[in-house]
């Protein structure tokens, strides 16, 4: 359940704590004290989008924290919400974002508002309504058929995308072999490129390389030069070889000089004889690495690129050339998935037609007990054309009413009058609550319309909700809130100038007082006892 809540700075509200119990609390008060203010600020920590109107004149921002009891664990909520427009978002103590709100809470808080009739008068709703009736084997059939639906649809797209792909065979063909063609033509291995582009210097500069690598040879090995030199240095030290270690140490390094030179000689000779100076060779080689750049441009941008890309383009065309097989296995997939959604649909439909009858029935039940002694229901099942299958169902779900004995049921959609609507609601939300798992339930002035017996019906019925569910209601009828298990009066006080409002837990004489301005307006004698009898009535704990 709602354990606390705290407001600050959000419309008139400056800083409001509540404490709220287990059972049926109402608030009331005089019209726009504040009531709805904070309805609206537990909307706010259930998800709903900030208004930065909404922040307290003169104050940098609004703030609105709560705490909840669910399933034996402690949550808690915050949300601020800045005159400029940010909101940050807080749950357990934690960074999040007004979706994480909306799925810790949105399961814990039902909340219906005045203006939510207009949600029980669309058929588009009525589905719903039924199958949070029915619970279980509602939600399981409802996912099964989900399920089916979406496999079907997904079928039927498979094949859609083949069939169309069917259509341009021919093109989609011919396209697919000039791409393989086109690659085999050139027939390109992967890392060609960069080995012709090693290449390249040599083959366009052949000649001097070569020419080079002679001169140099010369100067090494010919008449005279560095060779001859060297064992001629070599010589001069032989005589003294064995007179001193430094010596011998330098007639050491100029034989691995010898050494090393000779070894370059020989390099630079078989380097010269061997480079490739062929224009031919050149021109081939420039050619081949113009068809390679033109393929990578086009597939690319790598030559692994375009031999991917070929790959792809033969296994695509296995496809197409085996496209009718596929297309007919196509087939055969979505008329198996057909099959099963019929039979899931099937399922989901036998599961609410045979709880029709217990829904109708309590759904009378509950409005004769809000003085509708005549009223009426039924569902009706429409088939959709498959076209019209949606995730609701694959049938058109409408609650029928009749509010008078004699008359036939007709749509809720045209009642006329806003008392038998706000019933009617309140008949519904009676029987759901029963059926369901919701701890919080919230009205915001659904009562409207409702008077005299009527409205101690309502109250009556809203405390026997408040036995299994933790009940918030908001109302300007002192019969329903002669009923309250906890009763918070909501007004508004000035303080240096500003208003701001006040929310107080009214008792005894208080909330006789309370009771008596809803009666009559004022607190007159007559006016108190008339509240007295009435709490006294009703069998409240405190008159």
């Amino acid at each position: 359940m709602l354990e606390e809540l705290h407001v600050a700075d959000l419309a008139l509200i400056e800083d409001v704590w509540l404490e709220l119990g287990p059972g049926l609390t109402v608030l009331t008060g005089e019209t726009g004290a504040g009531k709805t203010v904070l309805v609206g600020a537990l909307k706010l920590l259930l998800g709903e989008r900030a208004d930065p109107t909404m922040v307290r004149a003169g104050a940098e921002e609004a703030v609105v924290e709560g705490r909840f009891s669910l399933d034996g664990a402690e949550r808690t909520a915050r949300r601020r919400i800045s005159a400029e427009g940010r909101s940050r978002c807080y749950l357990d103590g934690e960074m999040s974002t007004v979706a994480g709100l909306s799925e810790a809470f949105g399961d814990a808080v039902d909340l219906h508002g005045q203006h939510d009739h207009q949600a029980l008068l669309s058929p588009s709703s009525h589905a719903a309504y039924l199958d949070r009736f029915i619970g279980a084997p509602a939600s399981t059939a409802l996912q099964e058929y989900r399920d089916a639906l979406r496999a079907a649809d997904g079928a039927a797209s498979e094949r859609d995308a083949l069939a169309a792909a069917m259509h341009d065979r021919d093109r989609r063909v011919d396209q697919l072999a000039y791409q393989v063609a086109e690659i085999d033509a050139v027939g390109p291995t992967a890392g060609e490129d960069d080995a012709i582009d090693a290449r390249l210097p040599v083959l366009r500069h052949g000649e001097r390389l070569a020419g080079a690598a002679s001169v140099a040879f010369g100067h090494l090995k010919g008449d005279g030069g560095a060779s001859d030199a060297l064992s001629e240095a070599l010589a001069a030290l032989q005589p003294v070889e064995g007179l001193d270690p430094e010596m011998d140490a330098l007639a050491a390094r100029l034989g691995e000089a010898a050494m090393s030179l000779e070894d370059a000689g020989a390099d630079l000779r078989r380097y010269g004889e061997g480079v490739e100076y062929d224009p031919a060779a050149l021109d081939s080689a420039e050619t081949r690495l113009a068809a390679l750049t033109g393929l990578k441009r086009k597939y690319g941008p790598t030559l692994t690129d375009v031999i991917e890309a070929r790959e792809a383009a033969v296994s695509a065309l296995e496809t197409l050339e085996s496209g009718e097989e596929g297309l007919r296995r196509a087939e055969e997939r979505v008329a198996a998935a057909e099959d099963a959604l019929v039979a899931a649909a099937t399922g989901l439909a036998v599961v609410r037609s045979d709880a029709a009858s217990g829904f109708t029935t309590a759904l009378a039940d509950a409005a004769r007990d809000l003085a509708m002694l005549s009223a009426a229901f039924d569902v009706a099942f429409t088939p959709l054309s498959r076209a019209l299958w949606s995730p609701d169902g694959h049938q058109r779900v409408e609650f029928l009413f009749s509010s008078n004995a004699g008359e036939p049921l007709r749509p809720l959609v045209r009642i006329a009058s806003g008392g038998e609507v706000s019933r009617v609601m309140l008949a519904l939300k009676s029987v759901l609550g029963a059926a369901d798992v919701v701890p919080v339930l919230v009205f915001d002035e659904v009562d409207a319309g409702i008077g005299g017996a009527t409205a101690l019906a309502v109250g009556r019925r809203l405390a026997a909700l408040a036995q299994r569910h933790q009940v918030l209601v908001v109302t300007h009828l002192p019969q329903v809130a002669a009923f309250a298990d906890h009763h918070l009066v909501v007004s508004k006080a000035e303080r240096d100038g500003r208003t701001f409002t006040l929310v107080q837990e009214a008792s005894g004489d208080e909330r006789v007082a309370e009771v008596a301005r809803m009666l009559s307006g004022s607190d007159t004698e007559a006016g108190l006892a008339h509240a007295r009898e009435l709490l006294t009535e009703v069998g409240a704990r405190t008159v």
